[in-house]
């Protein structure tokens, strides 16, 4: 199993984020289907260390809220990624926002299962509380 860094999007389970694989930080982009939604087949992509940084910090701020959140502190308006509420927050949107929206071209398709990886919370500092394991590793055609 593999350490998931960060969760960016999630409808059913991850659907984008930062992962390793084999060892290496990667952009994993989840795929979607017309006919029957998300699929379990990811785009991955190696990041730079840089980027890798930013989305490490962009994190450990939705977590600082999430535990607000969780434990009745605050309400979803005050999510920061609503915009305008965490000048931070939005300076690294704007930093990553071509980054999360592009697929190169020797980005990789692969599967995924996400098990859980023992952590007690959902969301941690370290992470989301599971892992994944990567599968079925193909080129893009």
């Amino acid at each position: 199993m593999e350490r998931v860094y960060v969760e960016s999007d999630w409808y059913d389970g991850p659907r984008s984020g930062i992962a390793d694989f084999n060892g290496i930080p990667h952009r994993f982009i989840s795929n979607f289907d017309d006919a029957t939604g998300y699929i379990e087949t990811f785009n991955l992509f190696p990041i730079l260390s840089e980027e890798l940084e930013l989305e490490i910090e962009q994190w450990i701020i939705f977590v600082e809220w999430n535990k607000k959140y969780e434990a009745g502190q605050t309400d979803t308006k005050t999510h920061p990624g609503r915009g305008g509420l965490s000048q931070r927050w939005d300076e690294i949107e704007d930093e990553l926002k071509l980054q999360r929206e592009t697929i190169p071209e020797d980005s990789f398709l692969a599967k995924a299962t996400f098990p859980h990886n023992g952590q007690e919370g959902r969301y941690e500092l370290a992470g989301p509380c599971y892992g994944v394991v990567w599968k079925n590793i193909e080129k893009n055609a």
